[in-house]
């Protein structure tokens, strides 16, 4: 079953791939304190009339994670019977497991309940080209129920452009961008929001605000209270522990605007590593590994490290290879 696999996902634990049953939110519970790994892969075989965009929706995923943990399998019609995986496995973001944590170069949305030992996740459309999601600290400011919506001067030029003239204010129902719910965040322009489109959550198609499946932004509407922290990051590679070992979760770089980015790779996960104090002074590192994860970006957690002994020396920064730095 894994001989089509890259790679670098043979290496994932027999254990963790699963046949999937019927779909359920991605409420994880939290690991314990100094683990950071949460989930597990499953792998589920397509039907005839499946697609990526029916499959992620089915399951949370956004359509870029779909196709980058599926390399060679057509998204429009992967074919009766083919195996499909699904990226339900995530390293938590670096930083404060509290609020809101958005990460764009995954695509995706962490919510921590305020008194509870769980996380909830949820794929995300971002800021397409010219319209970048900003990088901020902030927080919820207003929560509307079946929001109407006054498209900026900018966007009705944009639509007018191509002989699509918008109304100065569109009625809250099917037909709303907004879908039926919005978050209203403290950075001026900018929302958290549902759709009148399924295609393009997990992608980069909105003019920067946050894109949510409606059952999803429903379900957050539920949960979230006016005034919960939100933190938007923009973290490629993210480092974590679980049982002792050490993974590592690699995507497609993007830049400061959301655009791809033609970062020096393995110098920025180089400096990721560098970040985490309790990993980069105590590892046994195979940086063959390294080099795979890194260039797969299938947006999987794996191993590629473990703690070195107790009294051992520390050498992964200095042994780093000098391609790699």
């Amino acid at each position: 079953m894994l001989s089509r696999f890259p790679a670098v996902t043979r290496h994932l634990c027999l254990a963790a791939l699963l046949v999937a049953g019927p779909a359920l939110a991605l409420e994880l519970p939290l690991p314990p304190p100094g683990e950071d790994v949460v989930g597990q892969v499953r792998v589920i075989k397509a039907k005839y009339e499946d697609t990526f965009a029916d499959i992620g929706t089915a399951n949370d995923l956004g359509y870029l994670e779909m196709i980058a943990a599926n390399p060679g399998v057509d998204p429009w019609l992967p074919g009766a019977g083919t195996e499909i995986v699904l990226p339900t496995r995530y390293i938590l973001p670096p930083g404060p497991r509290e609020g809101i944590v958005i990460n764009l170069a995954e695509y995706r949305l962490y919510y921590y309940p305020k008194g509870q030992n769980v996380v909830h996740t949820f794929p995300l459309g971002i800021g397409r080209e010219g319209w970048g999601s900003p990088i901020a600290n902030t927080k919820i400011t207003a929560k509307t129920p079946n929001p109407t919506w006054t498209p900026p001067a900018s966007i009705r030029a944009e639509h007018a452009a191509d002989g699509d003239i918008l109304p100065a204010v569109v009625p809250a129902g099917p037909d709303n961008p907004l879908g039926p719910f919005k978050f209203t965040l403290g950075v001026p322009g900018y929302l958290i929001h549902g759709s009148n489109k399924k295609f393009g959550i997990g992608m980069r198609t909105s003019h920067g605000c946050f894109r949510m499946l409606n059952n999803n932004v429903l379900e957050l509407s539920k949960m979230v209270p006016v005034g919960t922290p939100v933190r938007i990051m923009n973290e490629p590679y993210k480092f974590g522990i679980s049982a002792g070992k050490v993974y590592l979760e690699a995507h497609t770089p993007l830049d400061d605007h959301g655009d791809p980015s033609v970062v020096d790779k393995h110098t920025a996960v180089i400096n990721a590593l560098l970040k985490r104090d309790d990993l980069a002074n105590n590892l046994r590192m195979n940086w063959d590994m390294v080099r795979d994860v890194v260039a797969a970006e299938d947006g999987m957690p794996v191993e590629i490290a473990v703690p070195a002994a107790a009294g051992a020396p520390a050498p992964v920064v200095s042994s780093i290879p000098a391609e790699l730095q």
